[in-house]
């Protein structure tokens, strides 16, 4: 039982006549005998909280960003009318803060034998799986002086999916590889190592491509054209270990480098190469292989949607064994990992040549906008120091790359913004050199 805020006002309101005329024993039960009668007999007419029947339906996956709709049906098949209030318990993280308390709480009257429908509208704040919490429900009686209360588990779960805002440097990625593929009206055709098709020699064509044989059949100078490789395989490896848990800005590592990694899977698939996804950093976290283009990107987000980093060093040498193995042939191996110092000198640098020897090796970092800023400052003593500091972490950073690109691995160094768009790039040049 329950006594609402009904019933302590009246019975303070009889305390008050109690008090001034008829102090004692006789007169607390000439008051709140009544009160207590009253109370009784509410509750006995409020309608019961275990028969009520509830189900689902709705959302079960949604962007990070977006909202999602879940509907809860109440059924009261008692004989008496429901009067409550309802809490719909979430996870916080399933609503911006200071929202929960206004969209989780409800009042509801049901009828009785009939059903309602109301609606909870989640907007989450990070990714993952959300699983709803209990339904708690207080019934109460008419004349709002007792309630029942009672809890029931109604199971339900939504993924939250990355939100993939890189998505809107897709279209000018493309609109590049059409150019290297040739289906687009330019004045160069895209380099690569497949044969195309031929076509008459026009001035200033490179005279090596002049097809010697073609020429002699046809009576006219013929050049082969050349296009992108196809059917090659890209291999993105997320690095989850404790240096993707640091935050630059408002956003994860791991969350910059997997949205990265989406605009990458997207456009190597819209190219015709074959994409497939490793998580790791002691152990496989998630994996992604062997999906066709139209399931790729599904499979990618929700793989993606349940990561968090482990906030443990990361096992280089267990990652390059884990990415020899998923790459058995020649592929791109991308790496999206820090270009820390230590992490890397200690860790990727000695096992870098088990990978560079087979495969072409791309490493992508999230640079932190914060530190250029603080390299830029001079308007004090304190800025002229941050500064120092800033610059001295963004040589050792250059440094930590030239010693990869010795290896003969790409390096892509970038801020959150543009570290999507940047890798983009790097890929499509060496699509177009025909290092793929």
């Amino acid at each position: 039982m329950a006594l609402t805020g009904r019933s302590a006002l009246l019975a303070a309101l009889g305390s008050v006549p109690i008090g001034a005329f008829a102090p004692g024993w006789t007169g607390m039960l000439a008051v709140n005998a009544p009160l207590a009668l009253a109370i009784l007999c509410d509750y006995a007419c409020a309608a019961p909280v275990r028969k009520l029947q509830f189900t689902r339906t709705g959302d079960t996956s949604v962007r990070l960003g977006d909202a999602a709709e879940v509907a809860l049906t109440v059924t009261n098949p008692s004989p008496r009318r429901l009067r409550a209030q309802l809490r719909d318990a979430w996870p916080p993280s399933s609503w911006p803060a200071g929202a929960e308390e206004v969209v989780s709480r409800r009042e509801l009257t049901v009828p009785a034998g009939e059903r309602r429908r109301i609606s909870t509208v989640l907007q989450p704040t990070r990714r993952g799986d959300r699983h709803a919490d209990r339904v708690t429900v207080r019934s109460y009686g008419p004349l709002g002086l007792a309630a029942r209360q009672g809890s029931h588990e109604v199971p339900w779960s939504v993924r939250v999916l990355p939100p993939f805002t890189s998505r809107k440097h897709l279209p000018s990625r493309l609109a590049r590889l059409r150019e290297l593929d040739g289906r687009t009206s330019v004045l160069t055709r895209g380099e690569g190592t497949e044969f195309d098709s031929l076509r008459e020699y026009v001035p200033g064509d490179d005279t090596r491509s002049i097809d010697w044989r073609a020429t002699a059949r046809q009576g006219n100078v013929a050049v082969r054209t050349w296009r992108p490789e196809r059917d090659r395989h890209v291999l993105i490896v997320l690095d989850t270990g404790r240096t993707a848990a640091g935050r630059v800005g408002d956003v994860p590592r791991l969350d910059a480098s997997m949205d990265a990694g989406l605009l990458l899977a997207a456009l190597a698939s819209r190219a015709g190469d074959r994409v497939d996804l490793l998580a790791y950093d002691r152990r496989v976290r998630a994996q992604v292989q062997g999906r066709a283009t139209g399931e790729l990107l599904p499979a990618l987000v929700n793989a993606m949607a349940t990561l968090e980093p482990s906030l443990i060093e990361t096992d280089a040498r267990g990652l390059s064994a884990a990415a020899l193995t998923h790459a058995p042939r020649r592929s791109l191996i991308v790496l999206l990992t820090s270009l820390d110092t230590a992490a890397t000198e200690e860790g990727l640098l000695p096992v870098l040549p088990q990978l560079t020897r087979r495969h072409t090796v791309l490493v992508a970092s999230v640079a932190d906008p914060h530190i250029e800023r603080m390299a830029a400052g001079r308007g004090n003593v304190d800025a002229v120091y941050e500064s120092a500091a800033a610059g001295q972490t963004q040589e050792q950073r250059r440094r930590t790359a030239e010693k990869l690109m010795r290896h003969g691995v790409t390096v892509v160094d970038a801020t959150p913004e543009q570290l999507a768009p940047a890798l983009a790039d790097a890929y499509l040049e060496l699509k177009a050199a025909g290092r793929l």
